[in-house]
């Protein structure tokens, strides 16, 4: 579900998201896509708390930021769990849907659900997923007023 059942004071000024996963697919379990959303004034805010690629932190680290998260009134975010046994029934059928067209439409939800609670979104800055242009362009044209980067 994630804070998004809640709409944020905050949340008729412009915002940024950032939308990233972790899992491993139907192979190893599911893939969980996340996004933190905040006030655009918040940006410089969030730089200095010291996130970086989970795999590049201690979990103590790890750990100390996740609460700092919890308890912050600044940020809102929302999560999709998507069962393996989906991404196999997805990737083997008959039309194949790819773990790359998974990921967007994954992406897309998220953006369309936060949207749909009242957050101005005005800049989203996505993990990769593909060729960074063609992910991009297909983000810009279902959003055409939301500024999209897509970062490795």
């Amino acid at each position: 579900m994630g804070s998004e059942a809640m709409v944020p004071e905050w949340a008729s000024e412009p915002c940024i998201m950032g939308i990233d996963e972790a899992g491993r697919g139907p192979v190893l379990g599911p893939m969980v896509y996340g996004c933190l959303y905040c006030p655009l004034s918040y940006k410089k805010t969030l730089a200095t708390l010291s996130f970086a690629d989970s795999k590049t932190l201690k979990e103590e680290k790890r750990e100390e930021l996740f609460e700092a998260l919890k308890g912050n009134n600044s940020i809102g975010w929302a999560v999709d769990v998507i069962d393996p046994k989906e991404l196999s029934a997805k990737m083997l059928k008959k039309n194949k849907i790819n773990l790359n067209e998974i990921s967007h439409d994954s992406a897309m939800g998220l953006v369309d659900r936060v949207l749909k609670i009242g957050v101005l979104l005005t800049e989203i800055y996505t993990d990769t997923v593909g060729d960074p242009g063609k992910y991009e362009a297909k983000m810009s044209k279902n959003f055409p007023s939301i500024k999209f980067a897509s970062i490795d």
